[in-house]
């Protein structure tokens, strides 16, 4: 029997992600394409979770998440960003950002909605809003700096605007926003009634002394924002898919209700070990350091080759012009130089709906020092 079956996601096939990572493991190529680090978390981390286990941890977990951890977090926001969560009602863990990000467009968005998506984006936001019955409206970041043009973003508002989804540190530019950015998002939401879903799994990883600026440090964006975190970046423990959303007691009600019905709740072990854990402020104090030591390490490696590196202010993504090299789409370049040079990358144009093509590709720095050097030494070669 064959079934004809109208697809939700049409235009939806295997991820870039897994594409480049596949081509790299055939071809023997040095990885870095996919966003996940190709070093191990902190080894206490790892006996946290096992104790946890013994000790018995191994049962559902609350759906809005342990609340020890919910207070921890709770904690930890107030500390840095000046803004009270409530643990109770405002805070809840999830199954990975990704989770958290689908669950806060699916709670806010109904069919015929407009969503603000400033492109290039994460690959998982457009889907979710089309699962939603939502309408995607797309607006351009500045290129090459990827800063936003907030005159144009106001442009697009009209009276179906239900949410915008912004990113900083940015994924896959690196760019950091400002506070010039969140001025200007404050001036906007006084004028216009719309919802705000802030994608801020790369906090921990912003360079050169700025500070990472959350919408939770703006009290009007933080009341009617959804912020989303993920424990997967700042612990490099991005195959434990843990992450939390913070939202005012309204918006986590309904973030809620999508939640209970879409994971439940989250592996209760790691989250015994991950609110112990988050008693260790130096780990993620310092993780700034730690990954523009690594930028800039492999800036330096680059330094002789023919690729163009573009400013990188924050996430564990180096983005590069390769015309010296090739005049190669982008996506063409990308499997090129994983067959024959023996490094994969992620080609930009997939981050754009309309796959525009910059001549930029995407490396991934979150990686031992012994695998940059590696990657630098093939793509010097060329």
């Amino acid at each position: 029997m064959h079934f004809q079956i109208p697809s939700k996601l049409p235009t939806v096939s295997t991820t870039i992600f897994s594409t480049m990572s596949q081509l790299a493991q055939q071809h023997g190529a040095i990885n870095l394409s996919q966003g996940f680090p190709d070093f191990d978390c902190p080894p206490e981390l790892v006996d946290l979770v096992t104790e946890a286990m013994r000790a018995g941890h191994n049962q559902y977990a609350p759906s809005p998440g342990l609340l020890l951890l919910r207070e921890r977090i709770s904690q930890k926001t107030q500390q840095l960003y000046g803004h009270f969560a409530h643990p109770e009602t405002e805070i809840t863990v999830t199954s990975g950002a990704t989770e958290a990000l689908f669950s806060a467009i699916a709670a806010v968005v109904q069919p015929g909605d407009e969503v603000l998506v400033l492109e290039p984006c994460y690959d998982s936001y457009v889907p979710a809003i089309e699962l939603s019955g939502g309408v995607p409206v797309f607006v351009p970041l500045r290129f090459p700096d990827f800063s936003v043009d907030w005159q144009q973003v106001e442009s697009k508002l009209t009276e179906k605007t239900r949410l915008l989804i912004v990113n900083s540190p940015h994924n896959p530019s690196g760019a950091v926003w400002q506070q010039a950015d969140l001025d200007a998002l404050t001036l906007l939401s006084q004028k216009h009634p719309f919802f705000i879903l802030s994608d801020e799994v790369y906090e921990h990883v912003v360079f050169d002394g700025q500070p990472h600026g959350s919408v939770l440090t703006a009290p009007a964006l933080a009341e009617r924002s959804f912020v989303v975190s993920s424990f997967g970046k700042t612990f490099h423990t991005t195959g434990w898919k843990v992450g939390y959303c913070i939202a005012p007691a309204a918006l986590s009600t309904e973030f809620r209700k999508v939640h209970q019905y879409l994971t439940f709740s989250t592996a209760t072990p790691l989250q015994h070990a991950i609110a112990t854990f988050l008693d260790n402020q130096e780990h993620y104090l310092t993780l700034p350091q730690f990954y523009q030591r690594k930028r800039d390490l492999f800036a330096s490696l680059l330094q002789p080759s023919k690729f163009e590196l573009l400013p990188c202010a924050g996430t564990y993504f180096q983005l590069a012009r390769y015309g010296q090299i090739s005049s190669l789409p982008d996506v063409e370049f990308a499997h090129w130089l994983t067959k024959e040079a023996g490094v994969a990358v992620i080609p930009i144009s997939a981050f754009y709906h309309q796959g525009t093509d910059q001549g930029v590709i995407r490396f991934c720095f979150a990686k031992k020092d012994e695998t940059l050097q590696a990657a630098a030494e093939r793509l010097c070669q060329l």
